[in-house]
């Protein structure tokens, strides 16, 4: 973390550009402005985009993407989504981008050291000097719930909350390495992070959002990053979650993983290391491998109901999803198997309110 001197010359090399956001605006709203910055860190520069400014007593929502996408391909569905603006006009948020992901970043000289997702997020504190920010709610998905939950376990008392889409806690072992390389040998790059994101059904089926998603990672220019930040994933150390134990998160966690998605036992897993009191799991059916950009309207839901326990959303922010989505999320709600819980969910939704469950018990909703 730099000060003083160096802090000057990290201010120094900061770049900022104003980008107006083009996308449909609701009655009365106007165009978010984005700030986009780049500021140099102990393992290189990151780039992040923030939208909106800080609210008193309020931490900003941080999200971080996974392996082939970045910020807008991981996150523009989710946060453009209409009823999202609720909560979007409440935080700050801040977008950010791996190193090499951003858009129009310059290839990577041959033999750059990519940094390890510990570093990735060591990089958060400078973001957060940066902008004078004290604490985050954090929205990852794949590598990027990894990297914030590894900043979570070395800061915990920045972190208010997580938001964990498809997140693996565990290092790969023998038979994964082995599963991996036989894979290289006849699998592009490209397709080896498809199948990542994606649930071989998906893939199979070959929808307009994989035939979309396929181009921009087979064509993208900065593929050779792509493939550093792959390397670094496929390379992450154990979390060593353990529920009870000295390594565990301490903030309250929503896990989210798509039905038959690549990585639904990761997170089934990882749940059954964090504390129950402050975990809530939603496993969304008809969703695939990623959630919000099939289904964004049911994790924005799910969202601010989440921010709504944390003590953010008052209950007459929940207008309109409150009143008519109350079934979506309860309509084949399996709370481990006790269909009694989804009725509780359903009355919960209905008032307004969080159903946080008895103590010792992870809510988990299939929707």
């Amino acid at each position: 973390m730099e000060n003083g001197g160096s802090r000057q010359a990290t201010m120094a090399e900061l770049q900022e550009v104003q980008i107006t956001e083009e996308k449909p605006l609701l009655p009365g709203q106007t165009p978010e402005v984005a700030k986009t910055h780049s500021v140099e860190t102990p393992y290189g520069s990151v780039t992040f985009t923030v939208y909106g400014t800080p609210k008193p007593k309020r931490p900003a929502i941080l999200t971080y993407h996974d392996v082939g996408l970045n910020y807008k391909s991981c996150f523009q569905p989710l946060f453009q989504f209409g009823d999202m603006q609720e909560i979007i006009q409440n935080f700050v948020r801040v977008h950010v981008d791996a190193p090499g992901m951003e858009e129009g970043a310059p290839v990577f000289p041959l033999g750059y050291q990519y940094p390890s997702l510990d570093q990735l997020a060591d990089m958060i504190p400078c973001i957060l000097q940066y902008l004078n920010f004290s604490t985050i709610i954090g929205v990852g998905v794949g590598a990027g719930a990894y990297i914030l939950s590894r900043y979570a376990l070395t800061h915990p008392d920045t972190v208010e909350g997580l938001v964990l889409i498809n997140i693996d806690p565990n290092a790969k072992g023998w038979m994964d390495w082995a599963a991996h390389k036989l894979t290289g040998l006849t699998s592009s790059i490209p397709e080896m992070i498809l199948g990542h994101l994606f649930s071989q059904e998906e893939l199979s089926g070959n929808s307009e959002l994989i035939q979309k998603y396929r181009n921009i990672i087979t064509h993208a220019p900065n593929l050779e990053n792509i493939e550093l930040y792959w390397n670094s994933y496929n390379n992450r150390r154990d979390l060593n979650l353990e529920r009870g134990g000295a390594v565990t998160l301490k903030c309250p966690v929503m896990l989210v993983v798509g039905d038959q998605a690549p990585h639904e036992d990761a997170v089934v897993e990882c749940n059954s290391k964090l504390d129950p009191t402050q975990t809530s799991f939603l496993k969304m059916a008809d969703s695939g491998g990623q959630p919000q950009l099939t289904q964004p309207g049911k994790l924005t839901e799910a969202f601010k109901y989440f921010l709504q326990g944390m003590g953010y959303m008052a209950s007459s922010c929940m207008t309109r999803l409150s009143r008519s989505r109350t079934a979506s999320l309860t309509s084949a709600a399996s709370i481990d198997g006790n269909r009694s819980r989804s009725r509780t969910l359903s009355q919960s939704s209905e008032s307004g309110t969080l159903p946080s469950g008895p103590p010792g018990h992870t809510m988990e909703v299939s929707c």
